[in-house]
């Protein structure tokens, strides 16, 4: 009677909701999702194809950063996979090089449990270049992936899959301000809202698509990004998007900047910078969830890379 009370109780959506919450507000079992190699101080080359067999995807706790689980495939594949978003424990997982039958599992890597997709009946053409991203879109209460897709003749094609109903969704229309040519670099995924910043020339802008509404919306970047993408990265600091640039030096002697907008009202606002030694070179990775850089700070002399919180 007991074991049956409690079953129910924690399989209430209630206790789920009122459950991911007390987790999600004080940052509880948040972890760092790695792919790395198996001795995680060697210094290695992403480009050599013997080293890159050898990666694994690992989970480090947010606190001591110490590796805690390795994540192997849950249907045994030996094959590198990628990782396209998580959210409240639960990972979406896909082929290294998407193709549009590629197969997509989300999985809880806690409980061992996954659930795939079924395969999309809505298209069935080659495309040039293919994006995924996965996330909870509180609002609606469902798990949302978003998968976009583009020809080589510049059409967009844009598929939502919902955990809820277990379904696909082709959206139309495309607005027309999206069937042109553009260069697609980084995204992320946030509240049931998928952000990519696109570029077209010469302008950048970041793209927006709402998983539940199915509506798009577009923000032009500032002027100080529309020089340049490099070191150019989308992210969520203190839950807003985000924009990191590492181009411009810092004024102060001896140090590195990266500069900080965040996307308030619709509308773009330049906050402090987030300063540190000039001693190394340096990657930002994003935001972590406490909201510090990660970055990966490399020493090419002594051979070894930390990842350094900012």
């Amino acid at each position: 009677c007991t074991c049956k009370s409690w079953s129910d109780l924690i399989g209430s959506s209630s206790f789920v909701r009122t459950h991911l919450h007390r987790n999600i507000t004080k940052h509880a079992h948040a972890h760092l999702l790695c792919l790395h190699h198996p001795n995680v101080r060697r210094q290695v080359n992403p480009d050599d194809p013997y080293v890159t067999q050898e990666f694994q995807w690992s989970l480090f706790p947010n606190e001591t950063f110490e590796e805690c689980s390795k994540l192997s495939h849950p249907l045994g594949n030996t094959e590198y996979y990628g990782i396209y978003g998580s959210s409240n424990g639960l990972i979406c997982i896909s082929d290294e090089i998407l193709n549009f039958d590629s197969p997509i599992h989300i999985w809880n890597p806690s409980v061992r449990k996954f659930r795939t997709p079924p395969m999309s009946t809505n298209i069935n053409m080659k495309f040039s270049h293919i994006t995924l991203q996965f996330g909870f879109h509180p609002q609606f209460n469902d798990y949302k992936a978003v998968r976009m897709m583009r020809t080589n003749k510049n059409a967009l094609a844009v598929e939502v899959y919902s955990l809820r109903t277990d379904s696909w969704k082709m959206i139309e229309p495309i607005p027309p301000w999206l069937n042109c040519t553009w260069q697609h670099h980084k995204g992320t995924f946030f509240n049931g809202v998928a952000y990519h910043i696109i570029e077209k020339a010469p302008i950048f802008s970041i793209m927006s698509f709402d998983s539940g509404s199915e509506e798009f919306e577009e923000f032009i970047a500032p002027d100080a990004i529309c020089s340049s993408s490099w070191g150019l990265c989308i992210d969520i600091y203190k839950e807003q998007i985000c924009l990191l640039l590492k181009f411009y030096s810092c004024e102060e002697e001896d140090l590195e900047k990266i500069d900080l907008w965040v996307l308030q009202e619709k509308r773009w606002k330049q906050l402090c910078p987030f300063t540190y030694p000039l001693d190394s070179y340096d990657r930002t990775i994003g935001i972590s969830i406490d909201n510090k850089l990660l970055m990966l700070r490399g020493d090419y002399m002594r051979g070894i890379a930390d990842l350094h919180l900012c």
